[in-house]
């Protein structure tokens, strides 16, 4: 039986948030408001609570979701490179409707799907996404909506879609809905606009003078349609980013009501800057983070703490797209089988029935 909580109301949304950051815990789904459309979630590294969120849209591996990001240096931690324009477009940018695709870090224990090693992320610009994004850790993200049904801009639109596949419903109200979070491909020497959104193109080369695509059309990936408007493949925007391989629904989110544009979310609470991080498989809490294999000086974020004990990119045991064994709820925690490898400099394909491309939630 699913539960449902008010965020208008103070109470009933501290107790969503907590009831929200238990389910994702478990490997449960959640739903969350973000600054496109409604977002449906689970733990990124949890590959079965993936597998279920897959199911609950009725969609495939082929179309993995974008991670939403509760800060920037959680996004530091899942990604390999960002090039040499990516932190001066989060800088300008985040929170709000930009999805990146990036090369994902080698040393990750996850599996979004067939990602061919990239990860699309957003951080959405919604105060309650942000307040569940910052407990929980990054969360693979995309519209909540069946594939080829709206995207839902009301938690009564979510729950009339998914129903009781999803544990916890946080209401935050309507969603703005509309135009999907832009996406930008960094996995270049050049950054590559992927699909036109919110952010328009003269707005990104005031930043990024190389990004290149202008003629790339505000597709219906781009506007809120039969996908949802999350923001990204398979992400609404505000959730994470419609149906761009690597990218959860709900990723790319326009901006939030509540926080101002460029407010610094990267602080992790309670952690000071450096400090290492509680939960880092093999290490004592509060042990310093800077040794983890592969991540030096990256890893101390709320929710990154499965780190795969591995040699790095030639002995990857788990790998940033590794397969995952089947849809299967049930299926146990533990590192994924080793993925094959991807052709170099292969980013990822945006999917036409993307949540952001048509969800709002996650773009």
């Amino acid at each position: 039986m699913s539960e449902r909580y008010d965020c208008s109301d103070p109470e009933q949304r501290k107790a969503g948030i907590a009831a929200a950051v238990a389910a994702v815990q478990k490997g449960e789904l959640v739903v969350l408001p973000t600054d496109t459309v409604y977002g449906i979630g689970a733990d990124a590294f949890t590959s079965w609570a993936v597998s279920r969120l897959l199911a609950a849209k009725g969609r495939g591996r082929h179309m993995p979701p974008p991670v939403l990001v509760g800060t920037v240096r959680a996004a530091n931690a899942l990604v390999d490179d960002m090039g040499s324009f990516g932190q001066d477009l989060i800088d300008q940018f985040w929170p709000g409707g930009l999805t990146l695709v990036c090369r994902s870090s080698p040393t990750l224990a996850w599996d979004l799907g067939d990602t061919r090693g990239t990860v699309a992320v957003r951080m959405p610009l919604h105060a309650v996404a942000l307040d569940l994004l910052k407990r929980t850790g990054p969360m693979a993200v995309s519209s909540a909506n069946r594939t080829g049904q709206p995207a839902a801009t009301t938690a009564d639109e979510a729950l009339a879609q998914l129903g009781d596949s999803v544990a916890v419903y946080l209401d935050g109200g309507p969603c703005p809905g509309g135009v999907a979070s832009t996406i930008i491909d960094l996995t270049g020497s050049v950054p590559r606009l992927l699909r036109a959104g919110v952010i328009p193109m003269d707005r990104l080369r005031e930043v990024a003078a190389l990004v290149t695509g202008e003629d790339v059309p505000v597709s219906a990936s781009a506007s809120a349609s039969a996908n949802g408007s999350a923001g990204v493949p398979d992400v609404p925007d505000g959730a994470g980013v419609p149906d761009v391989p690597g990218l959860p629904d709900g990723a790319g989110i326009p901006d939030v009501p509540g926080l101002s544009g460029g407010a610094d979310v990267a602080d992790v609470p309670g952690v000071p800057d450096g400090a290492g991080v509680p939960g880092v498989r093999g290490l004592p809490d509060g042990a310093g983070v800077p040794g983890v294999r592969g991540l030096p000086g990256r890893a101390d974020v709320p929710g990154v703490s499965k780190v795969a004990e591995a040699p790095g990119p030639s002995g990857d045991p788990a790998g940033a797209s590794a397969p995952v064994a089947a849809d299967d709820p049930g299926l146990p925690k533990g590192p994924a089988p080793a993925p094959s490898p991807a052709p170099a400099g292969t980013p990822a394909k945006t999917s036409e029935s993307s949540p952001d491309a048509k969800d709002t939630a996650g773009k």
